[in-house]
């Protein structure tokens, strides 16, 4: 996403929804726990959107900053298809827990 961002600067890219199964993007249910979706771009306004969004899909969603921030998020979606090339288990989500 970053270097589409740098390609294109006045577009306003939000990294989102890599790293779960088309069946858990809407309404994801995993026995009443949201899960969390990771977020990065660089415009504020986009990221709100995309925030409201994903609410209604069902997320709850954590900011990971400007485009940089998918460095980050993209290489979870190694981490989620791990489990589903070794077991074929694909009906997993991330959480970020907080105390």
């Amino acid at each position: 996403m970053e270097q589409l961002q740098n390609k294109a600067p006045e577009a306003k890219f939000v990294k989102a929804w890599s790293s779960v199964g088309s069946a858990f993007m809407v309404d994801p249910d995993f026995g009443g726990i949201t899960p969390t979706m990771f977020i990065a771009g660089n415009d504020a306004e986009a990221k709100t959107t995309a925030t409201t969004i994903l609410a209604e899909m069902g997320w709850e969603t954590e900011d990971m900053g400007d485009a940089k921030g998918a460095r980050a998020i993209e290489p979870l979606c190694i981490l989620w298809c791990i489990p589903g090339m070794q077991r074929n288990q694909w009906n997993h989500a991330f959480k970020l827990l907080k105390k």
